[in-house]
């Protein structure tokens, strides 16, 4: 018989915006809806309540809400990429999901209905940390 993993799929949004830095300067400034969809584990049999999760979510997030992203220290030596947003948004999300007895198993990020970018946590795989 096969392993249950019992996750979580929760989408959001965040309206910010950026400018790509190129070698020849940086791009103009545009702005997104960035979807993220998280698909969150839990760590134990116990349920987490959605409130719990939606206010992990809303923490990080409110943070990138309405901003240039270029203007944040987090992109000061990283280029404003969906890839770099993504890698940012991962690491911000697993210290709190933690505290709520949850792990970030992917986190999928679009900056337009065709175009994401994924990170899968280890822990998908079954791989300990």
């Amino acid at each position: 018989m096969s392993k249950l993993y019992k996750t979580y799929r929760i989408r959001s949004y965040v309206n910010a915006s950026h400018a790509m830095r190129w070698e020849n300067g940086t791009g103009e400034k545009h702005n997104h809806t960035w979807e993220l969809i998280c698909e969150i584990g839990i760590n134990d049999e116990k349920m987490i309540i959605f409130n719990d999760i939606d206010k992990v979510i809303d923490g990080v997030t409110s943070y990138f809400s309405g901003k240039f992203l270029n203007d944040l220290p987090e992109f000061e030596d990283k280029n404003p990429s969906l890839e770099n947003l993504t890698e940012i948004l991962f690491k911000l999300f697993e210290a709190p999901l933690h505290e709520i007895n949850a792990s970030l198993i992917k986190l999928e990020v679009g900056e337009s209905p065709t175009r994401f970018y994924a990170i899968t946590s280890s822990l998908f795989f079954g791989e300990k940390q």
